[in-house]
């Protein structure tokens, strides 16, 4: 039962084949059974409901830098370890409203400045597939929480790959939105926040959007269109060889498919070091103590405070430069859309996942963090396993079409090597 697709529970309750409490019933029991080694979540509502609706029955985490009424509302920082949110976010309204039922919070690093999921709250977030290696971050409960079972889909968050990170590392779809695309109660100093779908399926991951945006696809292509796709397997930054291995099997097999696939260059460096600069003015913008904050994040906090204003859009125009060259002007031009591994790496220890913004941090987001400068859509599709760890690809799409990058996403799904598959001993 729990892993029947949110698709699936949707038509079946609508048949009156399938009783939604059921459902919700089975996740809850899932999470009793293993988030005590998993630690996805930081707050489960063992109350949880399912209400009438197209999708009751349809399970729904949330990440913990987004607000679920009566719920905590941590952002993994000690600063706000006992706020409770007073409302649901916009999304999570929407959510309820079609019928959802909200499972609980799900864990992320403090501030969700990390590519891991640690914080000195609560315990950090194990790997679906192998006990001691990182979820990714920063969405990495709720990841992790659609990868053992334990939800039907998730909402997460994504400014420099948060979203598309931990999707490639527990091996499930997760879709980066357009900016704004999704509502977003919060002021963003990056302008670059992006809240979108996790989920099993790209079926899944375009219900979730669909409600979330309270908007349905528009079908207005009829037949099967060959697309030319531009592809970027590494950089200088270099790239570890058995996820450019995994890039060029999906151009393969889009290419035996009937679409054209070229190579394009890929220029990150630019982008880190001003994500570098925006990021620390974001982090020093939080309306709270820094005092309150962990070591690491009051040290990149406080070196946002004695930025000013003119060193912040120097840092801001210089990564978008980059990033336009790299993604904007490529789907501009000439392509349909962009095709690169989601990340440079793949999944490590726990305590290897390299510092925030540090050098090897940087390799890590290579082919995520310009595609965020860029403010377009992109989506990451488990693409197979290399010594028994999910590893994933990336797909970008032009500015707004969210819906048609889902289509083309759900095509390559499809084919052999791709798509989810349930981490072992889950069963």
């Amino acid at each position: 039962m729990r892993w029947v697709s949110a698709e699936e529970i949707a038509n079946l309750v609508r048949l009156g084949k399938l009783d939604p409490q059921s459902v919700v019933g089975s996740h809850l029991d899932a999470i009793d059974r293993y988030d005590s080694r998993i630690h996805a979540f930081i707050h489960v509502d063992r109350q949880a409901k399912s209400t009438p609706g197209p999708y009751a029955g349809v399970t729904l985490a949330v990440k913990d830098s987004q607000p679920v009424a009566g719920m905590p509302y941590t952002y993994a920082t000690p600063s706000w370890r006992d706020r409770v949110a007073d409302e649901d976010a916009v999304p999570v309204a929407r959510a309820r409203s079609a019928g959802m039922a909200v499972l609980g919070k799900t864990n992320l690093p403090e501030l969700a400045a990390a590519i891991g999921t640690t914080n000195t709250l609560f315990p950090p977030t194990q790997n679906p597939w192998r006990e001691g290696i990182t979820p990714g971050g920063s969405s990495g409960g709720s990841a992790a929480a659609v990868a053992a079972g334990m939800t039907a889909v998730a909402l997460g968050g994504d400014t420099g790959g948060s979203i598309r990170i931990p999707a490639s590392c527990c091996g499930v779809v997760g879709l980066r939105p357009t900016p704004d695309r999704i509502p977003n109660e919060e002021v963003d100093a990056t302008v670059m926040q992006s809240r979108g779908p996790m989920a099993r399926s790209v079926a899944d991951a375009r219900l979730l959007f669909g409600v979330m945006t309270s908007t349905t696809p528009r079908w207005i292509e009829f037949g099967r269109k060959s697309r030319v796709i531009g592809m970027a397997d590494s950089s200088a930054l270099g790239a570890d060889p058995a996820v450019r291995e995994s890039c060029r099997r999906a151009a393969k097999a889009l290419e035996d498919a009937g679409h054209k696939v070229e190579e394009i260059k890929w220029d990150p460096e630019p982008v880190a070091q001003g994500y570098g600069v925006v990021r620390r003015a974001s982090m020093a913008s939080f309306p709270a103590d820094l005092s309150t904050f962990g070591p690491g994040i009051q040290k990149l906090a406080a070196e946002g405070r004695g930025l000013t204003a003119m060193d912040y859009f120097h840092a801001f125009e210089s990564a978008t430069n980059a990033a336009n060259r790299a993604v904007s002007v490529p789907l501009q031009t000439r392509y349909d859309f962009l095709l690169t591994p989601t990340l440079g790496l793949l999944p490590m220890p726990i305590e290897k996942v390299p510092p925030f913004l540090g050098d090897e941090w940087a390799r890590y987001v290579q082919f995520v963090l310009p595609v965020s400068f860029a403010r377009v859509p992109a989506i990451s599709i488990p693409a197979g396993q290399h010594d028994g760890l999910p590893v994933g690809v990336q797909l970008v799409g032009q500015f707004g079409q969210e819906y048609g990058l889902l289509d083309f996403a759900e095509e390559l799904e499809r084919m052999p090597g791709f798509g989810f598959e349930r981490p072992p001993g889950l069963d």
